[in-house]
């Protein structure tokens, strides 16, 4: 098979910025992308099926791909790229819009492999985080500063709501660095791959709804006290809220960005049983 620029020019496809098309042709690279997702066999559901580089080397390790694919102009491109994967089924149309809970009870369980467009990153995270009840977990390629904020400790400039909802589920990490120079076109930035394994009850907490409020307050004002806070999120007097933190075994005078996930499960918890939250 002709390489992927040669398939994009004979079709005459260009590349459109508003959908952050940036493709990856390294066989190497794809390969180990495969590789660290830990795909063999099972289900995949790849978002952002582009020139379909990944699609195919998915396809060879995978028993099923489905794939996701926005921008229809890659519609003759993805026939000549996909052409023989007979497990591969790509669908036209925006993932943020798909009813996930339908597309589990099709899939069964499956894992997501992705290169992302960096515009969407993070709510198709979110949709996964807060929605799937069947994904296994993500692996996939992200700004390489969007990836130091998946896997940050607490206390780090870098850590932020998103790791804190991360840990909610899973574990982040970074398997490998890719630089800019591998993607077609080039990107501003560099980019790594993150795989995040997902572990039901990892962190137990009475709601996950609790959850995701307690960290949205937390880090509404990173300069802000947990206190303070937590007086302006949910109208609490300050001796009230001081209680709280008290019976959640927190000071009244750390900031969000310092406490652990274990720490928000921990307050998430206080609040519901005050019924502050539910």
């Amino acid at each position: 098979m002709d390489d992927i620029r040669t398939i994009l020019a004979r079709h005459g496809f260009s590349f459109k910025k508003k959908f952050g098309q940036n493709f990856l042709t390294d066989a190497n690279l794809l390969g180990a992308i495969v590789r660290d997702a830990g795909v063999d066999g099972g289900t995949v559901l790849e978002i952002g099926a582009g020139a379909g580089a990944l699609t195919r080397a998915l396809s060879g390790a995978a028993a099923r791909v489905l794939a996701y694919e926005i921008d229809s102009s890659l519609r003759p491109v993805l026939a000549e790229t996909l052409s023989g994967c007979e497990n591969v089924e790509v669908v036209f149309g925006d993932f943020l819009r798909a009813d996930l809970a339908a597309l589990e009870g099709e899939l069964g369980e499956y894992r997501v492999v992705a290169n992302l467009p960096y515009y969407v990153t993070t709510p198709v995270l979110m949709r996964f985080l807060e929605e799937a009840e069947r994904c296994a977990g993500l692996t996939v390629m992200v700004q390489e500063e969007v990836a130091l904020r998946f896997t940050a400790q607490p206390g780090t400039p870098d850590y932020g709501a998103v790791t804190a909802a991360i840990a909610l589920k899973g574990e982040a990490r970074i398997t490998r660095r890719v630089p800019r120079t591998m993607f077609t076109p080039r990107p501003n930035v560099d980019s790594a791959i993150v795989r995040i394994d997902f572990e039901r009850g990892r962190l137990p907490v009475v709601s996950e709804a609790a959850y995701r409020a307690v960290v949205r307050c937390a880090f509404a004002g990173r300069r802000k006290t947990l206190e303070n806070n937590l007086m302006n999120a949910f109208r609490l007097p300050r001796e009230r809220a001081r209680e709280v933190l008290s019976e959640a075994g927190i000071a009244d005078m750390v900031r969000g960005e310092t406490l652990s996930p274990a720490g928000f499960a921990r307050l998430a918890d206080v609040l519901t049983a005050r019924h502050v939250l539910t």
